[in-house]
């Protein structure tokens, strides 16, 4: 497979590490210090994100992860969510916040909210490094967003095009 040149960075390493000290940040000041933060992790694009994120946090920090399919090796969404791998611990009666790469078309974290809700947290919010709000089919509510961009389809950080460019340390627009 060729691989597509990246014609521009979008945002570049440590503006995306100063942001996502900064999300920490927020989420920490919003529950209570003496109670645990469950967060969750949608696999594969939010590997990165989460991990970041968990280092700026304290130790009152616990994960998991899910993953979840819409897109395939496309570059536009399926419109159909499938749930590849469930959580691995329970989350009733948590501080649940669920961890996304991106948020566009809203339908994937529309599904996790709803699964997720049905499990009887204590709370549950969310969290996404970039959303595109451009995109949106279905109205959702993002608790802490990173960035909002524009409609581009971006790498990097994590996010990938068929498998390639989760690596890049910074996000950068694919060039069809």
């Amino acid at each position: 497979m060729p691989l597509h040149p990246i014609p521009s960075v979008l945002l570049e390493t440590e503006r995306i590490s100063a942001r996502i000290r900064e999300l920490a940040e927020a989420i920490e000041r919003d529950y209570p210090p003496d109670e645990h933060i469950h967060l969750v992790g949608v696999l594969k694009g939010a590997f990165v994100f989460i991990a970041d994120l968990a280092r700026h946090m304290t130790s009152r920090v616990t994960m998991d992860f899910i993953a979840v399919s819409s897109y395939g090796k496309d570059t536009r969404t399926s419109g159909e969510v499938r749930l590849l791998k469930d959580l691995d611990t329970g989350i009733e009666g948590r501080h649940v916040i669920i961890v996304e790469d991106i948020v566009d078309t809203g339908l994937t974290l529309t599904y996790l909210t709803e699964v997720l809700r049905a499990r009887g947290p204590k709370s549950l919010r969310t969290v996404c490094l970039l959303s595109k709000p451009s995109r949106r089919q279905v109205p959702v509510e993002v608790d802490y967003v990173g960035f909002q961009i524009d409609d581009h389809f971006v790498v990097g950080y994590g996010l990938d095009y068929a498998e390639i460019y989760r690596n890049l340390p910074y996000i950068g627009v694919l060039q069809d």
